[in-house]
């Protein structure tokens, strides 16, 4: 019992990570029917510039307190995915936006090598440790049972109110309703006064910063990042997004909960399972393994794809 409510702990914070990169992955796809696979990229910027921010307070000897420094990274790195994001769109998408199929989604592959390649020059090929900004607490649910870190109540904490004021923005706001026009039908949303454009790339922007917070929540979390470091929580956060019903904001975030709870109770019992012959590294696999079923059994994903909401 200890070892099966561990990992679903492990598995609900991998989850809420998941869960706000598949929200800027659906978001985009209901707007204007991409799928932005630089997405991951952009949660590699975000860790990457609050890794900067914090190691140049730690650098000129500011002794602030972690949570303070922790805030203006993540600002920070909000500012700067919102504005690299932006410039995608507008640079990378927005000309493609009426050609075939194929060039938008070989155009999002490339720059999310370019993004890689960059951060690379930019910030050297080594990983790096992230600090430790926040308290290495841990707090044991019962005596010698299942512990929390401090880091990882505070990524279900941030998780559930990002993801609290997104839908109310998405469902209460006068730009959620412009958002939702756009994605039923952009021309008569264009004819009832909206403009389309600002609305894609509000909506790149909200899924920019999303990318960032999911990011700096990583880095923390593994103590660790790298260039690299976005290709596969992307990946993952698209099969969770797939899974939910893509272009659903609800089915985004179940998607991403129920994946990472998957690969969470897969790594703890799939040594078991298989007697030993399958370790908890193959862990990987289960993502697909989801994808594939999904694809196979309900293409449209769990909660299908409501075309109103999926903005």
């Amino acid at each position: 019992m200890d070892t099966f409510v561990q990992q679903i702990i492990n598995g609900l914070v991998l989850g809420s990570m998941y869960a706000l990169v598949a929200l800027g992955y659906t978001m985009v796809y209901g707007i204007i029917s991409l799928i932005n696979f630089a997405h991951g990229e952009v949660l590699m910027v975000g860790a990457m510039v609050s890794w900067t921010v914090a190691s140049a307070f730690q650098s000129a000897g500011i002794m602030w307190p972690g949570w303070v420094i922790l805030l203006i990274s993540m600002v920070a790195a909000i500012v700067i995915c919102s504005l690299l994001n932006y410039s995608i769109e507008k640079i990378a998408y927005r000309p493609l936006r009426n050609a075939p199929r194929l060039a938008p989604l070989i155009t999002a592959m490339g720059m999310s090598l370019l993004l890689q390649t960059l951060a690379m020059i930019i910030w050297k090929p080594n990983p790096k440790p992230y600090p430790q900004l926040i308290p290495a607490d841990v707090y044991f649910l019962w005596e010698d049972g299942p512990v929390i870190t401090l880091t990882q109540v505070l990524i279900l904490v941030v998780t559930g109110v990002v993801l609290s004021l997104l839908l109310w923005l998405v469902n209460k706001t006068k730009l959620g309703r412009a958002m939702r026009a756009t994605a039923e039908n952009p021309r008569v949303a264009g004819l009832m006064g909206v403009r389309p454009d600002h609305i894609i790339s509000a909506t790149f922007i909200i899924g920019a910063a999303l990318a960032a917070i999911a990011g700096i929540m990583w880095a923390a979390n593994y103590g660790t990042l790298q260039h690299s470091m976005g290709f596969m929580p992307g990946l993952k956060a698209f099969t969770a997004a797939v899974f939910g019903g893509i272009g659903n904001l609800t089915g985004a975030m179940v998607g991403g909960v129920l994946l990472g709870l998957i690969e969470a109770i897969g790594a703890g019992y799939l040594g078991d399972l298989t007697g030993g012959v399958f370790g908890s590294h193959y862990v990987e696999i289960f993502a697909f393994l989801v994808l594939i079923l999904v694809l196979t059994l309900r293409p449209s994903g769990l909660m299908g794809e409501r075309v109103a909401d999926r903005a």
